[in-house]
């Protein structure tokens, strides 16, 4: 066989398509991979308060007064912080979601906790220990209450339509609601506006 001209372009062309098919499919396949990956992240920025937080108190709402013990035993009431910006942060340590919002809620704590905001953690454990021992193990050094029962049977729970756990509210300095949430994300978005 004779190397004329035609024959080595051809030659040239096989061996190009040889290489660039395998890269082309590599290409569409990582492509495919990477479209399959991002997807997953429009289901994370879903709005979850439509699912769980329909029920919670209406912006406005009085807040509804409570009085519960902190691990130490001492009264705590929610008039303690009268004149503040309040986070209300309804939560127990068995639950995931709720420890999955710990580190989050601890840079907000950093972040705002002061004069003018106060944190206030309302545990629905049902084991003093356990609870205390979560708090004190993960620097949660914000306040925290509990009726020490469990979550559907109290009347805190009851009284701010507590369906979902994590659940969240900002209250003003006034005593009323300024909004619940179950992402703590939106909380984060609403104490950087005050």
């Amino acid at each position: 066989m004779s190397l004329n001209k035609s024959n080595i372009v051809a030659a040239v062309a096989c061996a190009f398509l040889a290489v660039s098919i395998p890269v082309l499919s590599s290409c569409k396949g990582k492509a495919k991979k990477a479209a399959e990956e991002e997807a997953p992240v429009e289901e994370v920025t879903e709005d979850l308060d439509a699912k769980y937080a329909t029920e919670l108190l209406a912006k406005g709402t009085a807040a509804p007064e409570f009085t519960l013990q902190d691990p130490e035993g001492n009264e705590v009431s929610l008039k303690d912080f009268l004149g503040k910006y309040v986070v209300l942060d309804f939560w127990a340590s068995w639950c995931p979601d709720c420890r999955n919002d710990v580190p989050v809620m601890k840079e907000l704590w950093e972040k705002y906790g002061s004069d003018k905001v106060a944190f206030v953690g309302v545990s629905f454990d049902t084991d003093k220990d356990q609870w205390a021992g979560f708090v004190k193990e993960n620097g949660m050094g914000w306040s925290h209450v509990s009726p020490l029962a469990k979550w559907k049977e109290t009347q805190v729970s009851q009284d701010y339509h507590v369906n979902w756990i994590p659940s969240m509210y900002l209250i003003d300095p006034e005593g009323k609601v300024v909004f619940g949430t179950v992402m703590i994300d939106k909380l984060g978005k609403a104490l950087e506006e005050i």
